[in-house]
Parts: structure tokens; sequence; C-alpha cells
């Protein structure tokens, strides 16, 4: 990607952010670091923002909110494209591209890392099954709307692909950019950078990624000072340093252990639900598992694991070992989850890239993944990512998640204003297909098998079984050892 010699001992540091970004121009593409606002290069987006650039490219994971991180340029129109795997929370984002103001290019989050990361090794490209049978694999996704929010000017293109032992594998190509914003602790005079808790993510995958990397840091200390065994990213990677001249560190969901127990969101029906749910999963759990918690109900499971039962919660932004909410006063933006939530660790934590969090779900090595899902199907299938026109969020993790050998566990009430979220075929864009391993809701539980297809297990307390069938589009079978559903 650089071209020419660079000299060793040329300074790398920069006297302000706004002098590190000053040649950054009109329709520039940007990778910005990041996992919700964990990590971002605050003030060099300060900076830029000030400039009142148009028409920028932002290569990114996560949009931030409408006053923190990428949305801060979102929010006054700077950004023509997005590309990410997530709009999360960034409602102005979301709104943007469903009005035709903005270009949204949607990635797997595993795949978006590894593109990432394989630019800055030189990879120009991969083969990986994430996104197999989905929008990914076969295009369409409609990426560019016209004003009218219904026309649409650009479709996503299809994948080329390769099929290996009966699976098929999508052709992902390396991302490349003009600029780079990573955000880091500390940093030496040469540019080698240390980064502290999961603010690692992406940034440590954007280093070396575009053709000039911008690293924002808290401390700079001289050449020879850091401890070489500590060094995260070598300064080969990086061209230019500055300290911040100040850090918000926002934190996007504080989450606080108040003493008072788990609380459940929703109405006292949708609590009691969730509840059952939540606790006939955590049945399913057993000690000594390495388990991936989707957002949302997933995450009321550990509150109902066994006495006894231990288990290592997997963080896709970069870590191992995920711990309780802290007390208040104790919280630390540098440690959050997944679903951008303050956290804590537990003795025996580690933590690392975002690259690297996906090499753990892509490469197999997790027990279990257990996620929320807007609809299932009778033959495994999930969608849970999009709803057309409407709910723009991204797929996030998802698609690498259910594309792992781990047990695929799918948690979600039944039905949806009285409409059934278990489905002969699915109607919303698809996760993956023929994913799901067993499917829990405050109906029933059903397991998706060779033989016998999908087919119900255990049924809930005070439910009987042709109240369940007129709940439930999809066909299924009933098992012999139909029980009562487990607490």
């Amino acid at each position: 990607m650089r071209v020419g010699v660079r000299r060793l001992f040329a300074s790398k540091v920069f006297s302000s952010s706004a002098e590190a970004v000053a040649d950054i121009t009109n329709g520039s593409s940007l990778m910005v670091g990041g996992f919700g606002l964990c990590g971002v290069p605050e003030n060099l987006l300060r900076a830029l923002h000030k400039m009142n650039l148009k028409d920028l490219n932002v290569i990114t994971n996560t949009t931030g909110t409408n006053e923190y991180g990428p949305g801060l340029l979102i929010k006054d129109k700077q950004v023509a494209e997005i590309h990410a795997s997530y709009l999360g929370g960034n409602e102005e984002a979301e709104r943007q591209y469903l009005s035709g103001e903005l270009l949204l290019d949607l990635i797997p989050q595993g795949s978006l890392a590894e593109r990432l990361r394989a630019s800055g090794a030189g990879i120009s490209a991969f083969y990986t099954h994430t996104g197999a049978g989905s929008m990914v694999e076969e295009g369409g996704f409609p990426q560019k709307l016209a004003k009218d929010g219904r026309t649409v000017i650009k479709y996503a293109e299809p994948r080329e692909v390769r099929v290996w032992g009966g699976k098929r594998f999508l052709l992902e190509r390396s991302i490349n950019g003009d600029f780079g914003f990573i955000k880091a602790w500390k940093a030496d005079t040469y540019g080698n950078l240390i980064y502290r808790r999961t603010a690692r993510n992406f940034n440590m995958d954007i280093a070396g990624a575009a053709r000039t990397t911008i690293a924002e840091v808290e401390e700079i200390v001289p050449a020879g000072s850091l401890d070489p065994d500590k060094i995260h990213t070598p300064g080969i990677y990086v061209d230019r340093v500055v300290k911040g001249e100040y850090f918000e560190k926002p934190i996007e969901k504080l989450a606080i252990d108040t003493g008072k127990g788990i609380e459940i969101p929703g109405n006292p029906e949708q609590k009691k639900k969730r509840e059952r749910i939540a606790r006939r999963v955590a049945q399913e759990v057993s000690d000594g598992m390495y388990v991936n918690l989707g957002i949302g109900m997933p995450t009321l499971v550990p509150s109902f694991l066994k006495p006894g039962v231990k288990i290592v919660l997997h963080g896709e932004n970069g870590l191992l070992g995920i711990g309780p909410y802290p007390k208040q006063g104790e919280e630390d933006p540098d440690i959050i989850n997944a679903g951008k939530e303050t956290i804590t660790t537990i003795p025996g934590t580690s933590m690392f890239s975002s690259s690297m969090s996906f090499a753990i779900v892509r490469g197999n090595h997790l027990d279990l993944t257990i996620l929320g899902g807007l609809q299932v199907s009778q033959d495994g299938d999930l969608a849970n990512w999009i709803v057309p026109g409407k709910m723009v969020k991204g797929m996030g993790g998802a698609m690498d998640l259910v594309d792992s050998h781990s047990k695929c566990i799918v948690c979600m009430e039944h039905s949806n204003k009285g409409n059934s979220k278990v489905l002969s075929k699915c109607t919303l864009p698809l996760t993956g297909k023929r994913v799901v391993r067993m499917l829990i809701t405050d109906l029933g539980v059903f397991e998706f098998r060779r033989d016998t297809g999908m087919t119900l297990t255990e049924i809930a307390e005070g439910v009987d079984l042709e109240t369940l069938k007129s709940q439930t589009e999809a066909d299924f079978y009933v098992g012999s050892e139909l029980s009562q559903m487990k607490q």
C-alpha cells in the first residue's frame, strides 16, 4: 500500500489533532477504530469534524451515536458512504439511509475485521463460509435508496463462491483506505502502541490497513521507555502519533450492579415470558463451557445458571472472561461487552483484537452460541438482523457465530403482536440457513434433528398442544418424549 522510502527517525509526533488530520480532503476514505464508543479516536474525529469536509467514505465497525464516534460526522452530513457491521443506536444514520441520503454497506463483523487485518498483511482476498446462503452471498441488499425511500439506486453485488467439502465459501476482498484513525493508551516516539483493555477492538486491525495511520493516545513517552514485551502494535504500522487534547471517554450503555438482582425489561407479561425462556436456556449450559451471548434476552441467561456451573463468556469486541456488571463508581469506559455495556472481568480474563475474537468464532473454538431472533423457520433458518424499510441495525457478529460449529440456541418470544415468529419459511432476510440447533420460546422447546426435523420436546406449563399449534405457522413433529418445559 505504501510507496517510497520512509525516514525511520523522522518524527511521527504531531503537536495537535488538527495538525495530524490537516491533509484530509473531501471524498477521502477513512477507517475509524473503536467498538461502540469504546476505544474511539474522539480527538481526531472532533478535529476532522471542524474541517467541514464532505463526501467522506467511512469504514468502521459501529457508527457510534448522534454525538460521538463516527456519528459526529454523519449527523452533519459529512459522510456519503458508511461501511459497517452494525448501525446500533445511531438513529440519524438509520434515518439518512432510509431517506436516501447515505449509502450503507453492511458487512458481517468477523469478515470486516479480517478484511481490515488482511489489508495490513498484504492479503488481497480470502474465502470464508460466513454469510453463505444470505444476502451477503446473493447480493441484492439495497445500499443506496432514492429520496423517496423506496426506489433503489444501488444494490450490493453478489459474492464469488467456491465449494469445498460440500460447503459454500464466499470471496471477501481486503479493505484499503486513505487514512486510519485509531485510539491507543500509550505510544512512544517511534509509534509503538499499547492499548488498554477492550479498547483494542478494531484499532489493532486498522493499524497498517490505511495508507496513513494516525494514532491518538493518552500518553507519549520517549522511544525505549516501553517494555518491548508489552507493545501491541509495532511502530512500523503507524505514521502519525498525537496526544489527545482531552478525553471524554463517553459510556454508551452504563450498566450497574445495584444490588437489587436481575432486572428484566418489559411489562409484567413480557418479564414473565423472558424469565421463563432464560431459565430454560440456562439448562443447556454446562460447567466449563466457552459461551457467546447475543445482545438482549441472551444476556439474562447467566443469572439462572445451576449452582456450581462456571462458564467463560466470549465477547465479540475482544475478550474471554466477562464478569458481572460493576458497582456504582467502579465502571470503566475501557471495559465493555459486545452490547456496549460496562462490565467487570473474572480471574483468567484475556483481551485481544477484533480479528482474533472472530478467529475464535470462525475457528470453531466456542461450545455454545445463544442468540435472539426475529424469525425461525421449520428448517432451522434464522432471521435476526433487519426488517427492510423499517429497522436497519446490521448483522453484527451473528452471521459469523451461526456459521461456526458451536451449538446455536435461539431464544425468542413465540409471537409478536399475535403473529407467529416460528414460520414454515422466514420472510425476512436470513442470518443463516439451517443453523439453529435448538429453539426455546415462551411456549416450548424445539430441537432440529436429522430424522424428524423440527421436533417439539417440551411444552410450557399451562399451554396445551392445540394452543401451541395455533400459534405456530411452522410444521413440526411432536417428540414421543414430550414433557413439561424445564425450569
